[in-house]
């Protein structure tokens, strides 16, 4: 269960005596998530999600994930809503820990995605990348390409205890990254974490995206090579094309992408397969087994990987270039 930090009923009556949300009704863990504490909070005044910052999120970045989401929600974006107390605060502190209060959002997370529920989750990603252009504060991305070699590094050449030969196959693809990295491509705030646990579905229809704790200036087409990577491959691995074509076809009805950003979706979502399988190598090589953090398996994304190390041009992901760049989408 994702909740790292305990907090009494005394303890969050009190922190709901400055906010005109009612008084306490109930309140109990959120299991998904793992990087916070989550509960859902009933009130008089209604239902609500109840936030604990933990240790692995900067408290500086705060202001800047709150704002994002109040930013996107008044541009129309559906997304969890921060309640301000009346003091006009959006965060406060509960239990040891910076907390906030947010507006539910009603919808369940698909395991199975649709071809036609990813779509949804393309147009929903590039509303979001045009919503987050008037966005006045900035978030240096804290894994980019940069920062993966000294994550590999801190995994203190234990790569081999996951597959032999993997800390050989880092260093070429790492060494390729650094060679190659594109920095000329659109820029802008990405979410940087679009999963399926992070996208709500409500009557067959996407009610709203959730969890920007990740969410940094980086590059727009980035965002969406991990939203690709996040949707549209099958428990055994395999690329499934046709909701691969649905996902990009559903960004570039909102969003078209420029020729360069098509032409270097194969490396940047090779890219992206080898963030998330470092950050899931690192844990799973230095997090105790009892720890809160919950453990996943680098393989999966090494597997994403080498598929992607494969693709020749961008249009194995299932679109022609001239489906959905500008002029042409």
């Amino acid at each position: 269960m994702a909740v790292y930090t305990d907090v009494t009923e005394p303890e969050l009556a009190e922190f709901l005596c400055r906010y005109d949300l009612g008084g306490l009704s109930s309140y109990k863990g959120i299991a998904e998530g793992v990087e916070n504490s989550n509960f859902l909070l009933r009130t008089t005044g209604g239902t609500y999600i109840l936030t604990l910052y933990e240790k692995r999120v900067n408290r500086s970045d705060l202001p800047f994930f709150v704002g994002l989401m109040e930013h996107l929600a008044e541009g129309g974006l559906s997304c969890p809503l921060p309640v301000h107390d009346r003091d006009g605060n959006a965060l406060g502190e509960l239990s040891g820990r910076p907390a906030a209060i947010f507006t539910f959002l009603d919808g369940m997370w698909t395991r199975r995605p649709s071809p036609y529920q990813c779509r949804a989750v393309g147009a929903a990603l590039a509303r979001m990348h045009e919503s987050a252009k008037t966005f006045g504060l900035t978030r240096a991305n804290g894994l980019a390409p940069c920062d993966w070699r000294p994550l590999y590094e801190s995994c203190a050449g234990r790569a081999d205890e996951v597959e032999p030969g993997l800390s050989a196959e880092i260093e070429a693809e790492l060494s390729d990254f650094e060679a190659h990295w594109p920095q000329d491509l659109p820029k802008g705030v990405i979410h940087a974490d679009l999963f399926p646990d992070n996208v709500f579905f409500l009557s067959g229809e996407l009610s709203g995206l959730i969890d920007f704790y990740f969410a940094c200036n980086d590059l727009l087409a980035y965002d969406l090579a991990i939203t690709l990577g996040a949707w549209c491959f099958e428990q055994d691995g395999s690329y499934n094309v046709t909701k691969g074509r649905a996902l990009i076809a559903g960004y570039a009805s909102v969003r078209p992408l420029e020729e360069e950003e098509y032409d270097k979706l194969p490396l940047l979502c090779r890219g992206a397969a080898m963030r998330f399988m470092l950050t899931r190598l690192y844990d799973w090589l230095n997090v105790p087994d009892d720890s809160f953090v919950t453990k996943k398996d680098p393989r999966e994304y090494l597997k994403k990987l080498r598929f992607h190390r494969g693709v020749r041009d961008a249009s194995e992901y299932g679109l022609e270039k001239a489906a959905v760049t500008k002029g042409m989408a």
